[in-house]
């Protein structure tokens, strides 16, 4: 069978070849029927598990589109070699062609597909390169929010964010989420603001940054509904229990459902949450009665840290 579709791969590259060559008769080469041969070809190497040979049949068809002038389809037979890159384990090489790729399609102005094609190649190396998936999907998300999707870029966004956190780079993680957060209350995603504002309160807490958890608190306050929401109430009791050092209350907080059914990368945040010190402080049977006043809000504790502590990220 493989054998089969390797010869027929193989008259299909000869037919491309005659295609182009000129003569007495024939001064232009064929460019479009030249491209259609080498994607036969390509389909049958790939068929058949060449993938090498699939995919230099890709890049020949991509450059017969491209003297063509059709930057579309040889975007897209770019975008193939870069998969048959992927088959062969050679993802560094294979993003270079998507990103190649995309520059094409954004120069046809169908940008969408140029997005798509970024975030593609971000799953790509998302596991082996996340440096790199990072920077694909914010220049995808970039793309999405130019053509005023913010739908869509904010997914992208939230992607990167994730793989931020989940590489430990957490005043860029910051940055990101921020940025999400915006968007959301632009479109009036309101709910998501609020799990939002707990993601960059742990980011900010595991960066020993108080000052900045506290403040994301205090400015998500003008997001309708979030003042009194459950959210925003589990989260002055968690900047309560970190700002006093009881690790007993922090962890509670971290435990709930609220937080252990984030994303899960943000609710590993929350299950490593250690107060300053490490150490745990047990609350006293009285402790509700002097509490009786209330507890605290996140703004008094502002008040009470300003000298204490200097400005962050949020």
């Amino acid at each position: 069978m493989a054998a089969q579709k390797i010869n027929e791969a193989l008259e299909h590259i000869a037919k491309a070849d005659k295609y182009l060559k000129t003569g007495f008769l024939k001064w232009k080469p064929d460019y479009d029927s030249a491209a259609t041969e080498y994607g036969k070809a390509a389909v049958a190497f790939k068929n058949a598990k060449q993938y090498d040979q699939a995919k230099e049949a890709c890049l020949r068809e991509a450059e017969a589109h491209e003297n063509n002038k059709a930057l579309f389809h040889a975007a897209k037979a770019y975008e193939q070699a870069g998969m048959m890159l992927k088959e062969m384990q050679k993802l560094p090489e294979a993003v270079q062609l998507i990103e190649k790729a995309s520059m094409m399609y954004l120069e046809n102005g169908t940008p969408d597909t140029a997005a798509i094609a970024l975030e593609r190649g971000g799953k790509l190396v998302e596991n082996v390169n996340p440096e790199k998936a990072v920077q694909l999907y914010q220049h995808a998300a970039s793309v999405f929010e130019n053509e005023e999707r913010l739908r869509q870029a904010v997914e992208l966004l939230g992607k990167a964010s994730r793989v931020l956190v989940r590489g430990r780079r957490l005043d860029e993680a910051a940055l990101s989420l921020q940025k999400e957060k915006s968007i959301y209350k632009e479109i009036e995603n309101y709910p998501t603001c609020y799990k939002k504002t707990i993601a960059q309160v742990l980011v900010h807490l595991h960066r020993n940054d108080f000052v900045a958890a506290e403040r994301c608190v205090r400015e998500s306050y003008s997001i309708p509904g979030f003042n009194g929401s459950e959210d925003c109430a589990a989260l002055e009791q968690l900047l309560e229990g970190y700002d006093q050092q009881d690790q007993d209350q922090v962890t509670d907080v971290c435990n709930s459902p609220l937080f252990k059914y984030m994303d899960n990368d943000y609710a590993k945040l929350g299950l490593t949450l250690t107060v300053p010190g490490g150490g745990t402080k047990k609350k006293s049977p009285n402790a509700p009665q002097d509490k009786g006043k209330g507890t605290p809000t996140v703004g008094a504790h502002a008040d009470e840290d300003d000298d204490e502590y200097s400005g962050g990220l949020c």
